[in-house]
């Protein structure tokens, strides 16, 4: 069971945020209070000479509700060889409880103006007073400038104790930086919903006898191919569909997905090995409607999903279509001596050979020369490799 200091600790640890959430804490300091002792010695030269542990006193004064004394060690304080006038303040009494940081400037005051002032840099830095420390060093200075005037005049010398106490530091709560979530585009779902919903259409396709309704603007800013075939088309709502030969109504559907949300249909499955007829009849679209993204992706597919059975009908489509980059990828997958045996085999094959032999013979000819580079002198494609 948990000890209570633990829970106590848990209960006051930092809050927790969602990540990537700015969050804002503040400290500022407490000032329990402030004052100035002006301390004025007679007779400076006469309270010289009682030893390095004996200082001048000053009355006692109240800063913060606690009593202090200032004290001038004239000769020094017991360290040999430094001519130097010390000033320290003490405090009187028990340490405070809570306890307290104190820090002092010590200024001199001008005996000629009765301007203070500090002539070098004072010990800047704050103490915390507690039962083992009650004394503050606020001032070390060489003889040579406190001594003299317009210091010292008439062998007087006045000095100000500005005395600050100061409880420690309050330290806000962490809080969550004001932040206004911005969700994330959603133009492709926008798009999606426009052609779904068919609303504000202005052109129709006749897919062997299915209908597609789509938007003239849509269609001729992703395809130059359309943009030639619609914009000088002037129709009218209503007039006949224009029909597309050559093409099934799932393909047309999917290249109109494209268009409208540049996103592939992965989601429905399309990567997966038993649809690469249908990218290959998608690539077709894409290459015959200039949409040069959806063509490419459909060649990232089918080049991942080659075996001896299908290398060769889609060695065939590369060409057709000037896919270069499917097309290395099918001769060099061909290339490798223990596939090429099965690739041979197949009807795909058989077909290449019948209807394109020239390209059969230039990808023999590219095999031949990939057979007889060294495996190592070039990096090759994961996706290519055998």
């Amino acid at each position: 069971m948990p000890s209570s200091s633990s829970a106590a600790a848990a209960a006051c640890g930092p809050p927790e945020f969602t990540p990537g959430w700015k969050t804002v804490s503040t400290c500022a300091p407490d000032v329990v209070g402030e004052g100035v002792h002006v301390f004025d010695i007679f007779g400076y030269s006469d309270h010289k000479g009682m030893g390095a542990h004996e200082p001048i006193r000053s009355g006692a004064f109240s800063v913060a509700g606690l009593d202090w004394v200032a004290c001038l060690y004239a000769d020094g304080y017991g360290v040999a060889g430094i001519d130097d006038v010390s000033a320290y303040l003490r405090l009187l009494g028990d340490a405070p409880t809570p306890r307290v940081w104190v820090s002092c400037e010590v200024k001199l005051v001008d005996q000629r103006t009765g301007v203070a002032s500090t002539p070098q840099p004072f010990l800047r830095y704050a103490l915390v007073f507690g039962d083992k420390c009650k004394a503050l060093h606020c001032m070390m200075i060489p003889r040579g400038q406190i001594e003299v005037e317009p210091y010292l005049v008439d062998d007087r010398l006045t000095m100000e104790f500005h005395v600050v106490v100061r409880r420690d530091p309050r330290v806000s709560r962490t809080a969550r930086f004001p932040r206004i979530l911005v969700p994330p585009p959603d133009i492709k779902r926008q798009f999606a919903n426009l052609l779904q919903s068919k609303e504000g259409a202005d052109v129709t396709f006749d897919v062997a006898g299915e209908p597609f309704s789509a938007h003239k603007l849509v269609l001729a800013m992703r395809s130059p191919v359309f943009k030639a075939e619609l914009c000088g088309l002037l129709r009218e709502p209503g007039t006949q569909p224009i029909a597309i030969v050559d093409m099934q109504p799932a393909v047309f559907r999917a290249l109109l997905q494209f268009i409208y949300t540049d996103q592939f249909p992965a989601t429905r499955g399309f990567e997966r090995r038993d649809n690469c007829e249908m990218i290959r009849h998608l690539l077709v679209a894409a290459d015959r409607y200039a949409v040069d993204r959806l063509k490419l992706l459909c060649q990232g597919v089918l080049c991942k999903n080659l075996n001896v059975h299908n290398v060769a009908t889609t060695l065939a489509l590369a060409d057709q279509h000037q896919c270069d980059n499917l097309k290395d990828a099918c001769i060099e997958f061909m290339s490798c001596s223990k596939k090429m045996k099965g690739v041979a085999a197949s009807k795909g094959y058989e077909d290449l050979q019948r209807m394109a032999p020239s390209v059969l013979a230039d990808a023999v000819a590219q095999m031949s020369k990939l057979n007889k580079m060294p495996r190592g002198s070039a990096p090759q494609d994961e996706s290519k490799s055998c």
